[in-house]
């Protein structure tokens, strides 16, 4: 019976999955006009970490629309108190962190779906337009969960769609593995390098063409 049960479960998690993934790119392409540039980078398999900017509430989506992997988005706990946000986050399997303070469970889960091969979907501004006028330094999350696992990262630029029916772009820059890239130095000066370096490179991607 349990079986069954989980059977249905997963299931119906797939419909909703499938109906708000679908209601999310009519949104984004009929209101915003959205483009994917470089989605040929986001590698096939193996463990990945997207990094992109942040700026509002679409970012996440447009970054499930545009990818056909599954990702697995870190998000801070505040969140949980709307229950719409809260059910789409259930359905997304969202990794829930507690800002400001250093949260061992959210760690430990996202460590545990990169060693399986899993994505997972991080803003490393740590808020909404820390990047603005390329100021503000990035979280170092990503880069010690890359380096733990030995994750590939993809940097992404969002930009455009400033307002509805102006086209809002999403560039996916090329894949980097910071463990091989600084493979002899030791895990400090891995992760201050590959900080300053996914920082250049997410920036650089936000500059229109």
């Amino acid at each position: 019976m349990k079986k069954i049960f989980g059977g249905i479960k997963f299931v119906f998690d797939g419909f909703c999955r499938f109906i708000v993934r679908t209601a999310l790119w009519l949104y984004c392409l009929l209101i915003y006009r959205y483009k994917a540039i470089g989605t040929e980078n986001i590698p096939k398999d193996g463990a990945v970490i997207i990094c992109g900017n942040h700026r509002t509430f679409l970012d996440a989506p447009l970054l499930v629309i545009s990818n056909k992997r599954f990702i697995h988005f870190m998000a801070k706990d505040e969140l949980k108190k709307n229950p719409l946000v809260r059910f789409v986050a259930y359905l997304f399997q969202v990794v829930y962190v507690k800002r400001n303070e250093k949260d061992v469970g959210a760690l430990k889960q996202s460590l545990k779906r990169l060693k399986n091969g899993e994505v997972l979907g991080i803003f490393p501004e740590g808020t909404r337009h820390g990047f603005d006028k390329g100021e503000g330094k990035i979280k170092g999350g990503a880069a010690y969960l890359a380096i733990k696992t030995n994750a590939t990262i993809v940097p992404v630029g969002i930009y455009g769609g400033e307002r509805p029916f102006k086209r809002i772009y999403v560039h996916y820059g090329e894949p980097v593995n910071y463990k091989e890239m600084y493979k002899d130095e030791d895990e400090k000066v891995i992760t201050e390098k590959a900080n300053e370096d996914l920082k250049n490179r997410i920036l650089e991607l936000t500059k229109e063409n």
